[in-house]
């Protein structure tokens, strides 16, 4: 008795992995969360030249006032914060340079 044995072509794994490394790679935009003021959520009016713990966040290791953009700081609390960490410097608590 014969048997018909029929031959299928086996697929090989190679070949998917070329079509998968074809496609284009699909990158996700991550969508940052606004910042919000610290100073409105904490309600604060003035902020205070002697707080220097407080201040010190808001500049940068250079001595730099930190931007807005990198501080979430709103415009308001912004030049108040600035005219407090000039004050600080000139009563020397801040150092002008880093150090």
């Amino acid at each position: 008795m014969e048997e018909n044995i029929v031959s299928t072509p086996v697929e090989t794994t190679a070949e998917p992995a070329k079509e998968a490394a074809k496609e284009p790679k699909k990158f996700v935009k991550r969508i940052p969360r606004k910042k919000v003021c610290a100073f409105c959520q904490a309600k604060t009016e003035s902020i205070d030249y002697k707080d220097v713990a407080t201040l010190k966040k808001y500049t940068a290791e250079g001595g730099k006032i930190l931007p807005r953009r990198m501080t979430g700081v709103c415009a308001k609390h912004q030049r108040i914060l600035s005219s407090a960490i000039k004050r600080a410097r000139l009563v020397d608590l801040l150092p002008f340079k880093g150090e």
